[in-house]
């Protein structure tokens, strides 16, 4: 009989969202500062799923922490899941991306972090700028050519 605790593999989830304007534009900016992916566009909100929330609550949370809108949950269109790794085999490396889009929201979307972004980019899905964080661009692509599955995998053999 084991009677050491089970060692359970974890992923970090996070929560993806794409202001999409009337012109069919997704909202990027310019990462900077952060240690990581600095000098990419990346998606306008994005983060960590904090513990006892929701992924839609991270979502809608982002959205504000980070460009100072409110949006509410029940106006998120699920794109994708993206299970993804960078092939550290280093849990911390391993995530779960839940991406969406929305096309309402309150108030006008700004830099609310600058020492994580300088920019921002209305960009059209077929001409993103460069670069872009490339398991972004890799989903915004596959959007644009309405090929993107309800679940995506990212980074691992085939």
């Amino acid at each position: 009989m084991r009677t050491e605790p089970v060692q359970r593999f974890q992923v970090v989830p996070a929560a993806f969202v794409h202001l999409m304007d009337e012109q069919d534009r997704v909202l990027l900016s310019y990462r900077q500062g952060t240690g990581w992916m600095d000098e990419h566009w990346a998606c306008g909100a994005a983060g960590h799923v904090e513990e006892s929330e929701s992924v839609f609550q991270a979502a809608v949370r982002e959205a504000h922490e980070e460009l100072g809108v409110v949006i509410r949950a029940a106006d998120l269109i699920p794109l994708t899941v993206v299970h993804r790794t960078n092939g550290s085999g280093k849990p911390i490396d391993e995530r779960v991306d839940f991406y969406f889009t929305v096309r309402n929201w309150e108030g006008r979307p700004r830099i609310r972090e600058p020492e994580k972004a300088s920019e921002l980019q209305w960009a059209h899905l077929n001409d993103l700028p460069e670069p872009t964080i490339p398991y972004e661009r890799f989903i915004l692509e596959q959007w644009a050519e309405g090929s993107l599955s309800p679940i995506t995998a990212y980074g691992f053999p085939e």
